[in-house]
This record gives C-alpha cells, structure tokens and sequence, in this order.
C-alpha cells in the first residue's frame, strides 16, 4: 500500500497549505467564518476588574479553550489605580497591535510575500474632560492613535499599508459598530 504525505508549506510561520484550504472551506460554506467570541467581566474594587475569555462560537460550532484567559484591568495611580494592569484603553491598543501584526503576516504568506520581522508603536490621545462630563464637545473615547510598523522582507511599504487595515479590529475601529446594552438588576 502506498501513502501519499500531504505537502505543507509554511510562510512567515502560517501553514499556508491549511490557510489556503480555510479560506476555500469558508468560499464553499459561508457559515464556517462566522465567529462569535466572548469576554465577562467581573469588578473587584475601584479601578480593578477581571475580564474571563473561555467559549466562543467559530466554525460552525460552539468551542471551549481547555483554560481560560483571564486578564486583570486597572488604573495607573495618577487615575486612582493600583496598577495592577493595564487599563482597559490601553487593552484597546494591545488588540489593535495584535490583530494589525497577526493580520499582516497571515495576508503576506497567502500572497507568498515573505517577512522576516514585524514590530510596531501604538500610542493614543484621550481627553479626560470628555470621560468626567467637563466638556460635552470632547469625545471620552481616543482621539486620535498613531501606528507605526517596521518590517524587514519582501514586502514594499504600500502593501504594508494595504494588508494591515484588513483587521477586524482595526476595522471594528474606524467603523462605527452597534453596541446593544441591555441592563439587568441583580
């Protein structure tokens, strides 16, 4: 009996050969891209909450991590804080550093672009006035991020630019996205 060995290719360490299969598998059944993912958060004192990341919905069905994330939040002490981690907007740039370098190197290796390093500065702008209700005309949220990437390869800086701003959470970003709360009095 004679056994084929599949040939996978990798590529800025993404297995190209199950990326490009994916990719076809979500072309041949749009339900399996669909993903829901999950945070809860529980506040322990002042400044200080935890957020637990477990399940999530993603291929079809529902998952579970064999343990879960669980990441503290807190406020540097010059907003009254601990600093017992980072605060929630700096958690904002931390995801948005992820998805853009994660987005990048899995873009780069399915068009065969090869990279040799990524790193990248993330830094933002928040007016406190806006969070504490002094000024109704500043916004609470960032005004403003900033992001710089450099990467040594085979890739030119216009593709860069082009590959980065197809994260979703760059996208979740600089879209405005539907937030429904729903409060429930315990």
């Amino acid at each position: 009996m004679n056994t084929a060995t599949l040939q996978e290719n990798v590529l800025n360490g993404v297995n190209t050969t199950r990326l490009a299969n994916t990719i076809e598998a979500i072309r041949m059944a749009p339900k399996l891209g669909e993903f829901q993912f999950r945070a809860q958060n529980t506040w322990e004192n002042g400044g200080r909450n935890h957020a637990t990341i477990n399940g999530y919905r993603g291929a079809a069905q529902e998952l579970q991590r064999s343990d879960a994330f669980r990441l503290v939040n807190d406020e540097p002490p010059v907003l009254l804080g601990r600093d017992s981690g980072p605060n929630p907007v700096e958690y904002v740039l931390a995801g948005l550093s992820g998805c853009m370098t994660t987005t990048l190197a899995y873009h780069a290796a399915a068009r065969g672009l090869e990279i040799e390093s990524i790193s990248s500065s993330y830094e933002g702008d928040i007016d406190l006035r806006g969070l504490f209700d002094i000024d109704p005309d500043v916004r609470s949220g960032y005004r403003e991020i900033r992001v710089k990437f450099r990467v040594r390869g085979g890739i030119d800086e216009e593709t860069i630019k082009e590959l980065v701003q197809k994260s979703p959470v760059f996208d979740t970003l600089r879209n405005p996205v539907n937030i429904r709360i729903e409060v429930e009095k315990a």
